[in-house]
């Protein structure tokens, strides 16, 4: 058994993905009438599969998360499968096309509620992403790009000191929203 470095080499992950595109090119024959219904919504839910999926894979640092992603990756293969059966009814697909993209989806099913009783086993424990040995330097005054500095604060530069001059106290300003409500 190999180990999986990427969300594309889950087969659970290519399944879907193979079925959401079969989907795709069956509903490019659809009707028209159906494009802002069925095929959109159909198509929609088959990919949604697959990506949520990615995501899974992505917050596999969190078994909770892992699972919350693959619950909703197994909710959307429901929907497609729902789908399916509507397309069935209409006309628009064969009995032969529905049972098999109904058993791909019936597949992939099984596939992601395996890996949620199994989480543990997929998901990224403590030990695996710890640096052993890296030393961290912390750097006086050391700020960061995505947090914005605050500009043209007046006579006093700190940021606390412009909301109390704006707002007042915590308490006067707690009394100032209590006053202005009907």
């Amino acid at each position: 058994m190999s180990v999986v470095k990427h969300f594309r080499e889950l087969r659970v992950y290519r399944d879907a993905f193979e079925s959401a595109m079969q989907i795709f090119e069956y509903s490019k024959q659809w009707p028209k009438e159906e494009r802002y219904s069925l095929t959109d919504q159909i198509r929609r839910s088959s990919r949604s599969v697959c990506e949520q999926i990615a995501e899974a894979w992505r917050k596999r640092r969190h078994i909770a998360h892992f699972r919350s992603k693959l619950t909703d990756a197994d909710s959307e293969a429901a929907e497609t499968q729902s789908w399916l059966e509507f397309a069935l009814r209409c006309g628009y697909i064969t009995q032969a096309v529905f049972d098999e993209l109904d058993a791909a989806y019936e597949k992939v099913s099984g596939g992601l509620v395996n890996m949620m009783a199994n989480a543990d086993q997929w998901c990224i424990s403590s030990s695996q992403v710890r640096e052993d040995g890296a030393e961290y330097e912390v750097t006086e005054g050391l700020t960061y790009p995505h947090t914005p500095t605050p500009t043209n604060m007046g006579e006093n530069n700190h940021p606390l000191q412009l909301l109390h001059e704006t707002m007042g106290s915590p308490t006067t300003g707690a009394k100032f929203l209590t006053e202005r409500q009907p």
